[in-house]
């Protein structure tokens, strides 16, 4: 299968707007560690880090709702004109390690503005004061609370990086448990290897002003908790045909200088060999969760595409 045939390649040259939203983060504070010896440090003894609160500027423009479950909070944002036809549970990113970050908030504001649907994101506790189960726990009673006045189909799974690790991961542990299952996956630029073992990873890192194999590699081993983090459980890249091949219909959005654009290859190459073709979108020269910069064209055109996705 020739690569071009597993993407679709959405603009071939940065905007203006992209360049300068990359040039503001690489002068902005670093989200994560840059070097393997500084993981233990930024993690040990530290306070639990906060969730970014959502600012009054973006409530006003919803409705909003705060509930809690398995012991942690959710909040959903819904349309001024009332609850969407449709729902997303959105998770976010962060390595696992980290919370609701500020540029969270109006990533998914703007995918309620896109597509009119509710919203909803799990506050899950991070790892390494909280474990990978108590998360799994909370992502699969939002998951039934929320179908309780939405049908399944209308619900879409979706977040960035470790969060779209874990909507990947609902999504196949309700494929393993014949559970309900959610009408739709999208996912932006999804950590789908916790180990990152691809040689090729190593190629993409010089252009991600983000992330660093080294320094993910043992967040990812937090998170699987004990756990072998190449497993199919802990690293959905690893599913079994016969699991790709359940998933609902999946959309999967990543930049070019992403270190998980290599693995969103691999991935989207396996669902095709599952027959269970998923649409795969890449942007040149975008950073790693570029829709987290909202005002750019790469960010908008994700969010129309999103909007279709959901409403095909």
């Amino acid at each position: 299968m020739a690569e071009s045939e597993i993407f679709e390649l959405r603009s071939s040259k940065p905007s203006l707007l992209m360049k300068l939203g990359k040039w503001l983060i690489t002068r902005g504070p670093k989200v994560f560690p840059q070097a393997e010896e500084e993981v233990a440090p930024f993690l040990d003894g530290r306070d639990i880090p906060p969730d970014a609160e959502l600012s009054d500027k973006i409530a006003k423009r919803f409705e909003v709702e705060q509930w809690e479950c398995e012991g942690q909070q959710c909040v959903t944002l819904h349309p001024l004109t009332g609850r969407g036809e449709q729902h997303i549970l959105y998770f976010h990113g962060g390595g696992f390690v980290l919370p609701m970050l500020d540029a969270h908030w109006p990533l998914v504001a703007a995918l309620v503005d896109a597509t009119g649907a509710s919203l909803t994101v799990p506050l899950y506790d991070v790892v390494p004061e909280s474990c990978y189960s108590a998360a799994d726990r909370l992502a699969d009673g939002a998951f039934a609370r929320i179908t309780r006045d939405w049908a399944p189909e209308k619900v879409t799974l979706c977040g960035d990086s470790a969060g779209g690790h874990m909507a990947l991961a609902l999504a196949l542990r309700q494929v393993r448990a014949g559970s309900p299952k959610a009408g739709k996956l999208a996912l932006f630029a999804p950590w789908l290897d916790l180990t990152l073992a691809d040689p090729a990873i190593q190629a993409v890192e010089a252009d991600d002003i983000m992330l660093r194999i080294r320094v993910l590699r043992p967040m990812g081993k937090a998170w699987a908790g004990g756990r072998d983090p190449a497993s199919p459980e802990c690293s959905p890249l690893y599913a079994s045909r016969e699991e790709l091949a359940q998933l609902p219909p999946t959309a999967v959005f990543v930049g070019r200088h992403d270190l998980f654009v290599v693995d969103c290859r691999t991935f989207a190459a396996k669902m095709i060999n599952a027959d269970n073709a998923p649409e795969l979108y890449e942007y040149a020269g975008a950073p790693h969760v570029y829709m987290a910069l909202p005002f750019t064209r790469e960010a908008k055109d994700t969010f129309r595409l999103v909007d279709q996705f959901m409403k095909a």
